[in-house]
């Protein structure tokens, strides 16, 4: 399983708090998730991430 942010992301970090394996703030202040597969172990807090996220800029991919 994968996530995508989208372009609504606006770089409040929460994601990054919740689940630093998978999304990570870039250069330009905004959240990205790691191209490869989620960790096994991860996957429980990539989901927490995604529901928390304030405008529903991260997406789940199969």
């Amino acid at each position: 399983m994968k996530y995508h942010v989208n372009e609504t992301c606006i770089g409040c970090g929460l994601c990054a708090g919740v689940c630093p394996e998978v999304f990570t703030i870039n250069q330009n202040g905004v959240s990205e998730a790691i191209e490869t597969d989620v960790p096994e172990e991860a996957l429980e807090r990539a989901e927490e991430a995604m529901k928390s996220c304030p405008v529903g800029a991260i997406e789940q991919k199969d």
